[in-house]
């Protein structure tokens, strides 16, 4: 066994996700070059306010040696779980993420954060279909900037085209954009 016992999760609000990577990058090596990181997922929604809190940190980018070192370095500082941030998710990563179209979060020397776009990781958490990705389309459909349904499922298509195809998944959302806290004016 290395490295002794796993930490349990623990759930980080918004605030300690920023200051916590901050602190990534600065234990990284001042020399070197920049890190990226592309946040999705509930610590995106986190970063803004929209959860409260998440349990990790995802990225759609693979952590390389020096990075995932940094990483630990911190979680023994905090007592994080040694993978509070990884790259779980990116067997979720739509084809149609383009990293030029993520929102620039902090910019350090060695590690540039970048948010996926909404749209992005609606389709994303539509895609992961688990309680609480459901839980979360409704916060995030307002800023996806779709104009109804329809245009969610062809992004859909295209993010996965690999996805059976469900005839119902307008419908779907039609209803997920129901509970947005915009209300069904949102579609």
């Amino acid at each position: 066994m290395t490295g002794g016992p796993r930490l349990p999760e623990r759930a980080l609000t918004g605030a300690q996700i920023r200051r916590y990577l901050a602190e990534v990058a600065d234990t990284l090596d001042p020399v070197g070059p920049q890190h990226t990181l592309i946040l999705v997922g509930g610590s995106l929604l986190a970063w803004h306010g929209l959860r409260s809190t998440t349990i990790d940190v995802d990225s759609v980018r693979r952590l390389d040696d020096e990075l995932s070192a940094a990483v630990a370095s911190v979680a023994m500082r905090h007592d994080l779980a040694s993978r509070w941030v990884n790259s779980n998710a990116l067997p979720f990563a739509p084809a149609t993420l383009v990293e030029a179209d993520c929102e620039v979060l902090a910019d350090h020397p060695r590690l540039k954060l970048l948010g996926a776009p909404w749209s992005q990781v609606f389709v994303m958490k539509l895609y992961a279909g688990r309680t609480r990705d459901r839980r979360d389309l409704p916060k995030i459909w307002p800023r996806t900037g779709f104009t109804s349904a329809g245009d969610a499922a062809r992004m859909f298509r295209e993010a996965f085209p690999h996805a059976p195809d469900d005839e119902f998944l307008s419908t779907y959302i039609e209803t997920v954009v129901a509970q947005a806290p915009d209300g069904p004016q949102a579609i």
